[in-house]
């Protein structure tokens, strides 16, 4: 395939290239010249689309850039989003007893799943007394926005072995257990949400997504890729109760397992989350005595895990949210002294950033969060939030950033993504702490694996608008015209 008329996104708007893509890789960039495309024109179009031909494009100074990546999916999690009752909008408990009570809802193998609520500034407690008085006949999960907690009814409560809880509110590994086993859909029903959701992904941009599903996902992966997917590379994490299957089978960080499979991160969780209120903080959470949050793994423990993975060659990827969490991450990863990645880095003390960069540690952020997080970090880390999702500072204390979404806590939309991280802003709201903004060049490069560069796989992002000149606004309203994945095709609206 051949790329005419094209310009690079941070070259000179007035340098015109043509750019040459075989087996998956960029061969040549060549100036376009006013002959070349005159010669283009001529080409006889039935020519052009046959299959024996080499395929120009004329992209008509469009801009093109690197294919954008997502470093943080939950892959089954998000295919099953657009099949749930969307609880997004709902701002009380009783609300969300009221939607259940009065809406059609869609169930499959006899329970009722909805998702997405965020119960932290809530006034009044989510029971399973209330659930069951909106709908008693069938059981009901409702996964929060978050992933770290789940509201079930009496019924579900006994489907999934919980039968004396109290409340009927899970938590932390209770919940993770429940959203595990949700997941655990037909195969062929599965794939196909996948596919849907995949081709959306790719009409963004997306050529990759690091797959941090809680399960064995290599096995699925395979079987999608054997019957055809080919919308965008994947590597697939490792959590702990896999971790000695993943040794076993010769398993490291990586390695190519297929052409768009490769083996990724080993993936441990030591807190929770802030909707929830198990972040692992230095202070207590404001009006829950000394509530500090919840450390799922001792940090003795997280050591063993982080060098067992490192050892048997997997790197570490720790999910920590709250402060005192990440100082007990960053203080693990020194004491094996391992590389790795911080997945969320979300509130951090200022001693703690420069030691991202120090001991060689990438921050996997998710700009998204600041703006869903924003009213619940002013009411819950006041005081704080000036050092929550603290892009600016972790880049200019020389931290490496890796952007993504943790979809489906926020959309798998790199746009979105990037929009947030540049601007601090959603829904026409005053920028969220302006000051840790980040400008367009450095998002795009902490949401790209590749450049535009002769030898480089043939990734690429077709747009209308040069992504530098844009505003928050427009760049989460960006159009892609086409997403190129390995020199071929996987959306294409020129």
């Amino acid at each position: 395939m051949k790329l005419t008329n094209a310009r690079i996104v941070g070259d000179d708007a007035s340098v015109l290239v043509d750019v040459t893509l075989s087996e998956g890789r960029i061969v040549a960039i060549e100036p376009h010249t006013a002959s070349d495309a005159a010669a283009e024109t001529a080409r006889d179009q039935t020519a052009r689309n046959e299959a024996s031909s080499p395929e120009v494009v004329d992209l008509d100074g469009r801009w093109i850039m690197p294919g954008l990546w997502d470093q943080h999916v939950h892959s089954s999690m998000w295919a099953q989003q657009a099949q749930r009752l969307d609880l997004s909008h709902t701002t009380s408990a009783t609300e969300v007893a009221v939607t259940l009570a009065t809406s059609v809802l869609p169930h499959t193998d006899g329970i009722i799943v909805g998702q997405g609520f965020r119960d932290a500034l809530w006034p009044d407690q989510p029971t399973r007394a209330l659930l069951d008085s909106a709908v008693s006949e069938i059981a009901v999960v409702l996964v929060s926005g978050d992933l770290h907690s789940c509201w079930l009814n009496s019924l579900a409560l006994e489907r999934f072995g919980f039968y004396d809880h109290p409340t009927g509110f899970l938590r932390e590994e209770e919940a993770f257990a429940v959203g595990s086993a949700l997941s655990r859909v037909e195969p062929d029903i599965l794939d196909g949400w996948i596919h849907e959701s995949a081709q959306e992904a790719a009409s963004r941009g997306i050529v990759g997504i690091v797959d941090l599903e809680m399960t064995w996902e290599f096995d699925n992966w395979h079987r999608r890729m054997l019957e055809g997917f080919d919308l965008f590379r994947v590597r697939v994490g490792v959590y702990p109760r896999f971790l000695e299957r993943a040794i076993s089978e010769g398993l490291a960080t990586g390695q190519q397992l297929a052409p768009l499979l490769e083996v990724g991160p080993f993936k441990v969780i030591t807190d929770g989350s802030l909707n929830t209120r198990t972040a692992y903080c230095m202070e207590s959470y404001p009006g829950d005595g000394e509530n500090r949050g919840m450390l799922n793994i001792p940090p003795d423990e997280l050591i063993d895990w982080i060098r067992t993975a490192s050892d048997a060659g997997l790197s570490p990827a720790v999910h920590a949210i709250g402060d005192d969490a990440n100082r007990l991450a960053l203080d693990a990863f020194e004491a094996v002294g391992c590389r790795g990645r911080i997945e969320h880095a979300q509130l951090l003390s200022p001693e703690d950033i420069p030691r991202f960069a120090a001991l060689g540690i990438a921050a996997s952020v998710q700009p998204e969060h600041a703006m869903d997080d924003r009213d619940v970090a002013d009411a819950y880390w006041a005081g704080r939030t000036h050092r929550t999702i603290a892009l600016r500072t972790l880049l200019d204390a020389g931290a490496e950033l890796l952007m993504g979404s943790d979809a489906p806590v926020a959309p798998l939309d790199p746009w979105a993504t990037i929009a947030s991280a540049v601007s601090r802003s959603r829904d026409g709201r005053e920028p969220w702490h302006p000051e840790q903004c980040i400008t367009i060049d450095e998002a795009l490069r902490a949401s790209t694996q590749s450049t535009i560069a002769i030898g480089e796989v043939a990734d690429i992002v077709v747009t209308r608008k040069n992504p530098l000149d844009c505003s928050g606004e427009e760049l989460r309203a960006m159009r892609v015209d086409a997403t190129i994945l390995d020199g071929r095709f996987t959306h294409n609206e020129l």
